[in-house]
């Protein structure tokens, strides 16, 4: 950081003190990661000079030569690592990837079908306020309420009823592994297309700790952090009949020039995620969401649909009298960073909602194990039943500390 510290002290200062609270404290965050410093080291490489509007040995600038091989690199390993016909790895990151497919496939005002945000959906999948929701007649499908998950039945209903053109499976906030065949039964049985947003779960999808939905819908976007502890960034996945709709969409449908720095980074994630350490590391992602879920739960806390599949956590802090934001707020103040967060049928406002999220990605590249998740589901209830008690935190987020040197980040010293 020795040129940043010279050109700019405010800003060096800013990242050294965020370089310490990652150091220091635990990211339960479902979407967040640390990469691991070759990526970190492509991202901010000389690469982030060139511009290169098109594709692989079609572009509209010269000097093609080095970048045309990068991108084809990234092309071919992420169709390899998910078992895809076709990859384009320049989306900027996941909601324009997703705006990107509607445009390839979709006409304005066409009818879609997406879960809702308040039952783990996505702003993307057909917030009303979003871009999503005004340009497309978006049905949204809901959660049960008593058990938390995603009822086929009523999904295969509402779909014979709306007739969508597309339907989208994925998640942001739900906790259980989603049934992609019958997605596309259903999909099948109305004459829809089908897209999966496995933004959340494509590390776990990539080692094969979870099934792909690659086999059964047309296309998947995912996002290249999270679980694939990639840069931040997207890719979209689809079989080969979508192939150039969807690049055209991509660009110059929504983008000009592709971050080729960014690329670099994913094809080194993808490569990375190849090896067999990476599977070790997914599977230890799931146990400790298990762990963590079971621990919670021990502690009388009350887990949307009552646990998970994956690596995210959803609680309903209801039944502990202290709503989200509060309890987002007083973790913070000891290292210990989650997100507020809406439960299915939400009775409170989205900025302070009834819940909590989080997950384990972060701290299982920190190699964390289930010993760590028992310790953290003590603090997390010692925080939570005593909400008001500054002096305790005080000391919890000495003992979250000292855990933490012990677990160092990939790429920080300090």
């Amino acid at each position: 950081m020795s040129y940043i510290k010279k050109t700019d002290p405010e800003i060096y200062e800013y990242i050294e003190r965020e370089k310490i609270r990652q150091a220091e404290g635990i990211e339960l965050i479902p979407s967040e990661n640390y990469t691991s410093p070759a990526v970190m080291e492509a991202c901010g490489s000389i690469l982030t000079n060139k511009y290169s509007e098109g594709y692989p040995f079609k572009r509209y600038y010269g000097g093609q030569e080095n970048i045309d091989h990068i991108e084809s690199i990234a092309i071919g390993r992420a169709k390899k690592l998910f078992g895809a016909d076709h990859a384009n790895v320049q989306p900027y990151s996941g909601s324009p990837a997703n705006a990107a497919i509607y445009f390839a496939v979709l006409e304005f005002g066409d009818t879609v079908m997406g879960l809702k945000l308040d039952h783990g959906g996505h702003i993307t999948h057909g917030l009303p306020i979003a871009y999503s929701g005004k340009a497309y007649n978006f049905v949204q499908y809901e959660v049960d309420i008593n058990t938390g998950r995603i009822d086929m039945e009523e999904v295969r209903k509402l779909a014979k009823k709306h007739k969508p053109k597309l339907i989208i499976a994925g998640f942001t906030a739900y906790p259980r592994d989603i049934e992609w065949k019958k997605f596309k039964e259903i999909a099948d049985e109305v004459g829809a297309m089908t897209m999966a947003d496995i933004s959340h779960t494509a590390g776990l999808i990539a080692s094969k700790v979870l099934e792909s939905p690659v086999p059964y819908f047309d296309i998947i976007m995912t996002t290249t952090h999270k679980t694939l502890r990639g840069p931040r960034g997207a890719i979209i996945l689809c079989k080969e009949k979508f192939a150039k709709a969807i690049d055209k969409a991509v660009f110059p449908g929504f983008q000009g020039g592709p971050h080729e720095h960014t690329i670099a980074g994913k094809a080194i994630a993808f490569h990375e995620a190849m090896q067999p350490e990476f599977k070790k590391y997914s599977e230890q992602v799931k146990k400790n969401a298990y762990h963590l879920a079971e621990k919670l739960k021990e502690k009388g806390f009350n887990l949307v649909s009552d646990g998970t599949d994956t690596h995210l956590i959803l609680i309903d802090l209801t039944n502990k009298n202290v709503p989200g934001r509060k309890a987002q707020e007083a973790l913070d103040t000891v290292g210990i960073t989650l997100n507020k967060n809406t439960i299915p049928g939400e009775p409170r406002s989205p900025m302070d909602p009834s819940g909590i999220r989080l997950g384990t990605p972060a701290i299982t590249t920190r190699r964390m194990r289930e010993p760590g998740m028992e310790q953290i589901a003590d603090w997390i209830d010692r925080v939570i039943s005593n909400i008001d008690n500054t002096d305790l935190h005080r000391k919890i987020k000495e003992e979250v500390k000292e855990l933490c040197l012990n677990f160092p980040v990939p790429g920080i010293k300090i």
